[in-house]
């Protein structure tokens, strides 16, 4: 069951508990910089090398609501297990594009949050009057990839050998998505 609240989502997990997707608070700085920091530790999907202090962390999260950027955590049972985000092109001829980042902790893979992610990201695009939402996946992440595709994403390129991890160059799918 899906029950939403002004920018607030609330529904059951694929293990039975409740996920709550809602806008990201400074309050939650700390526990992002963690589950930011168990990601790198996998040594994949994400493309940062460290996470941001708690402060810069509450920094950035002050940005994007000055910005009307979306940063949205999914909480379970007061865990943030993942983020969702798309920041707006800076510049006014880019205004109306967006580039859409999202991560999930490994124990939280696999519980249908990242559908509701992109849902919920959708919405807010079209709410805000974007245009064009944009991403990039790894190639070796075969099931964001597949989601992504799903929801209507469509691939616009590839740059062959942009990542090296796990000891092989992997490359990086550029994929968007256009709203009329």
């Amino acid at each position: 069951m899906i029950t939403a609240e002004k920018n607030i989502v609330k529904f059951k997990a694929k293990d039975g508990r409740e996920v709550t997707i809602r806008p990201a608070q400074a309050s939650d700085a700390e526990h992002i910089t963690t589950a930011v920091r168990e990601i790198i530790e996998a040594g994949e999907f994400i493309q940062k090398d460290e996470p941001r202090t708690v402060q810069e962390e509450q920094d950035f999260i002050a940005s994007v609501e000055k910005n009307n950027h979306m940063y949205v955590v999914a909480e379970v049972e007061g865990e943030v297990l993942g983020i969702a985000r798309v920041l707006r092109g800076e510049i006014k001829m880019k205004r109306h594009t967006g580039l859409f980042r999202t991560w999930l902790i490994s124990k939280a893979q696999g519980m249908g949050i990242g559908k509701q992610f992109m849902n919920y990201t959708l919405n807010w695009c079209k709410e805000n009057n974007l245009h064009k939402l944009s991403l990039t996946v790894f190639a070796s992440n075969k099931v964001a990839y597949e989601l992504y595709k799903k929801v209507g994403f469509e691939q616009e390129g590839v740059m062959k050998e942009q990542a090296y991890f796990n000891n092989e160059y992997v490359d990086e799918i550029y994929m968007s998505i256009f709203f009329s």
